[in-house]
């Protein structure tokens, strides 16, 4: 009885290390000090109204959180009747919105109405290995490590939940400046009213916490995989960054000669 209870008592331990490691982490790479949000609301009104540059964005964002959201379904160690109703819940925050509606499909609608042209169609965000074909190398890199990560461990989707809140705002406050109406689309109104990213990021460390009770063995695998994701996300908004960059220099070149 007393080794059970210094073994629980160990991992409740390590249980309640989680929260300050994950806002560690969270700190170091958090989303809305990354240059991409601030160039993206400086714009001028030429470059940022340009329809390819908004679907090159849209293509990048969408895929990078498509992949989030399909590996929330394989993630380990949530296979009790308990922490699958628990999982289902996120699955239904963001797949089973009323009418048929997703965050997916949010996401689409928002910039195609600020004048995207959405390089690819929503089905044709499926599995990871399709899908990188149409990607650059570091948003490609993060696709196919969300698969690999949210597989293994609970660090990613705890580092991802954590921050999404965070890079929804600095995204939204960028566009803004440029498309005020931006922030009534369902996809950043919804997340905001409701505090549904902040809710899920609290869940996802409530859950985690529960099985490294059980599991302290975990911790470390939890939190080099929330570091990886991490930094992977960071390659995100440098690839953003590059197209905005990218935009810039047609527009100067397509300027007619003084």
């Amino acid at each position: 009885m007393s080794d059970q209870f210094d073994a629980s008592a160990a991992g409740q331990n390590v249980a309640d290390q989680l929260p300050g490691i994950i806002d560690a982490i969270a700190l170091e790479h958090l989303p809305s000090r990354a240059p991409f949000f601030e160039r993206l609301g400086t714009l001028p009104p030429a470059v940022v109204g340009d329809p390819r540059l908004l679907g090159e964005l849209y293509l990048v964002y969408q895929a990078a959180m498509h992949a989030t959201r399909a590996a929330v379904y394989f993630l380990p160690h949530l296979d009790s009747p308990a922490m699958r109703q628990r999982k289902l819940r996120i699955f239904i925050d963001d797949d089973g919105l009323p009418n048929g509606d997703t965050h997916h499909y949010q996401l689409t609608r928002a910039f195609q109405n600020i004048g995207a042209a959405c390089p690819i169609g929503d089905e044709e965000f499926g599995e990871a290995d399709e899908l990188v074909g149409h990607l650059d190398a570091r948003t490609a890199a993060f696709v196919r490590l969300a698969k690999t990560l949210y597989a293994r461990s609970l660090g990613p989707w705890c580092i991802v939940e954590t921050m999404s809140d965070n890079w929804l705002r600095a995204l939204a406050k960028g566009l803004a400046v440029h498309f005020p109406n931006v922030v009534k689309e369902p996809y950043f109104a919804d997340c905001f009213d409701q505090g549904v990213e902040e809710r899920h990021a609290q869940e996802a460390i409530a859950v985690t916490q529960t099985v490294l009770a059980r599991r302290p063995e975990l911790l470390a695998v939890t939190v080099d995989d929330a570091k990886a994701m991490a930094e992977a996300l960071d390659g995100v908004w440098v690839a953003m960054d590059e197209i905005v960059s990218a935009a810039i220099e047609r527009h100067k070149l397509a300027q007619p000669a003084s």
